[in-house]
């Protein structure tokens, strides 16, 4: 799968996402059990549809020089190691919230926070196509940087 794919696929996750918002907000106070159920299906086929990015990027990232991959490796701990300090630190002001009586307050803020940081990686990921764009096409790419 080519990056601009992914990237593609990114955004149609994104746009699928911010419609299912609209409509679980629509329907949320006449059907709330019911839709709590298709929240937690969204979530488990979003987990689904993570699972096969990762494979695409493995897949992409086999074909790659071993300097690359292990370049690619130590990005990637890093990552996920500040991902899941971020999902921790989250956890823990999900419970304040809880116990406060502010939760939905801090449901809604924790939601734009985490489309904002989604923002800022498409950002990232559309400054990287355009980067190996640019140097696939001047053929300054090595077989093992």
């Amino acid at each position: 799968m080519k990056l601009s794919d992914m990237f593609s696929t990114l955004a149609d996750n994104a746009r699928l996402y911010e419609q299912r918002v609209t409509e679980w907000q629509d329907q949320m106070t006449s059907r709330n059990d019911e839709m709590l159920a298709s929240a937690r299906k969204w979530q488990e086929t979003a987990m689904q549809r993570q699972d096969e990015m990762n494979r695409q990027i493995r897949g992409y990232f086999e074909e790659a020089g071993e300097n690359v991959r292990n370049q690619w490796q130590v990005m990637q701990t890093a990552w996920e190691d500040q991902f899941q300090k971020m999902r921790e630190k989250g956890e823990e002001m999900r419970a304040q919230a809880m116990k406060s009586g502010h939760f939905p307050e801090w449901a809604e803020a924790y939601a734009a926070q985490m489309v904002g940081f989604a923002q800022k990686m498409q950002d990232e990921a559309a400054n990287a196509i355009a980067a190996a764009t640019e140097a696939k096409g001047q053929g300054k790419g090595t077989k093992d940087v």
